[in-house]
């Protein structure tokens, strides 16, 4: 019932930026967090950075000070600035909506994007 569709990811070299958007669609009321976690071969899905609906950031300390997240409630729209990004941040980021509450109804729901895959070359 909701869609995330994540866009921005590319191929980079060390230390350059790349921004990730993450847009959800359907009957959406609202959405308390949305965030970004990541996936590299051979290991597990972890968390990147994540935003409250009342813009309350959290990140992992391994992108601390290189990312930014933001979003766009008006627009149910999440954003990842990355800056001097390094070959370990290689993986597969996906968005990731929690507490989603669709109009008329009463029950919270989770929603995860595809996936949009970040390779940074060193």
């Amino acid at each position: 019932q909701v869609q995330l569709v994540e866009s921005g990811g590319g191929l980079v070299q060390a230390g350059e930026s790349l921004r990730l958007s993450c847009a959800a669609s359907g009957n959406i009321f609202s959405i308390n967090a949305m965030g970004w976690y990541r996936q590299a071969p051979g290991k597990q899905r972890e968390l990147v950075a994540t935003m409250t609906r009342e813009g309350t950031p959290n990140y992992a300390d391994s992108v601390k000070g290189r990312f930014t997240i933001s979003r766009d409630n008006a627009k149910n729209t999440a954003y990842l600035q990355m800056n001097s990004l390094k070959p370990e941040d290689t993986a597969v980021y996906y968005c990731n909506a929690d507490k989603i509450l669709l109009s008329g109804s009463f029950r919270y729901s989770s929603s995860w994007g595809q996936g949009t895959q970040v390779t940074v070359s060193s």
